[in-house]
């Protein structure tokens, strides 16, 4: 994997979104694809599957400086609909793959979000899957997948046709615990967010294994319940400490560089809605969105609950070229952006 000189820092930029059912905003997005000129592809697994709600699952199509382009995509059974979908990625033609863990398929969309098709057969067989978790498009223009109750990651064409796999259940080097997030580096090296393991594994484009990060805890470097990774260009690694509501960012000699624990500030979609609705306005400055917390009492889940700028429920972190980082904000329904600076 590739490695930097120079040491970097990395700090706060701003935040998109706010909670909205429809249009302009995110309910519970839990991950987001990026495409050309700053698009991202945001989606939202919504909230209870009710029928009143399913239109709530949905993909929001926007810009990192906060543009609003559009959406696609609704809940139910039927084609082309979500009911627990949980990774989406991009593809070097425009067309978005969709996993959904509930109907057991991967979606595939052309790049104005219209249906074209899907496949899928639950199993565990070579190529068959079983709660496919986060999607990715490696360097070959192959599709890889989790397959989370299979306990392992899977290899795909974009047209869906099974080329490999690794990975059995375990704690060993190489096995997985409920596989989560995934990426590749520009070797085509996969990087995996081994959930239940509490650690991030890498390994070679044919499944070898090479290394880890993390190990079980809160303290730092440790991870709990990890559910997403991504990779830049200098070799640093990004994880999404779920269940420790923070972000860690491993440097290339496997140090941790920074750790990160939300600083969210009111996107201008929420200043919009603010300015349209007096009443909230006046009762959120009159909240107290920064309660004084006890670190040595306070566990960092209440915290982040508490504390409306923190992370709360972090399920997906994506770089860019530009040294972007999208963190997906789920519980308080946003992406917070950070800046990587060298």
């Amino acid at each position: 994997m590739t490695t930097a000189a120079a040491t970097a820092s990395f700090a706060y930029s701003h935040t998109v979104g706010f909670l909205a059912y429809r249009g302009r905003g995110f309910i519970h997005p839990i991950d987001l694809a990026l495409g050309d000129d700053g698009v991202m592809y945001v989606l939202n697994r919504g909230g209870p599957e009710s029928v009143g709600r399913l239109e709530h699952k949905r993909v929001c199509v926007c810009t990192v400086d906060e543009g609003y382009v559009g959406e696609w995509g609704t809940g139910g059974i039927e084609d082309g609909q979500f009911w627990w979908a949980s990774g989406i990625a991009r593809a070097a033609d425009g067309r978005l793959y969709v996993t959904d863990e509930a109907l057991q398929r991967i979606n595939i969309f052309d790049p104005d979000g219209v249906f074209l098709r899907y496949w899928g057969e639950v199993g565990d067989e070579p190529g068959q899957i079983n709660r496919p978790a986060a999607i990715t498009v490696a360097p070959d223009g192959t599709l890889l997948i989790t397959d989370g109750l299979n306990h392992r990651v899977q290899r795909f064409t974009t047209e869906g046709e099974y080329l490999d796999g690794w990975g059995e259940f375990g704690a060993q080097a190489g096995q997985f615990n409920t596989p989560w997030g995934l990426c590749c580096d520009a070797e085509g090296n996969v990087l995996v967010a081994d959930w239940r393991n509490d650690r991030v594994q890498a390994f070679t484009s044919s499944g070898r294994f090479v290394g880890q990060w993390g190990t079980s805890g809160e303290g730092k470097g440790q991870l709990s319940r990890p559910s997403s990774v991504a990779v830049d260009g200098d070799g640093y690694i990004y994880v999404a400490d779920w269940g420790n509501e923070r972000v860690q960012i491993f440097a290339p000699d496997g140090e941790v560089a920074a750790v990160l624990h939300g600083d969210a500030t009111t996107s201008a979609w929420a200043e919009d809605y603010l300015a349209a609705n007096p009443d909230e306005s006046r009762a959120r400055r009159e909240a107290n969105l920064v309660p004084a917390v006890n670190p040595w009492r306070d566990h960092h889940r209440e915290t982040s609950a508490r504390v409306e700028a923190r992370f709360w429920g972090p399920t997906s972190i994506n770089v860019d070229a530009q040294g972007r980082i999208y963190v997906v904000d789920s519980c308080r329904h946003r992406v917070q952006v950070y800046r990587k600076n060298v």
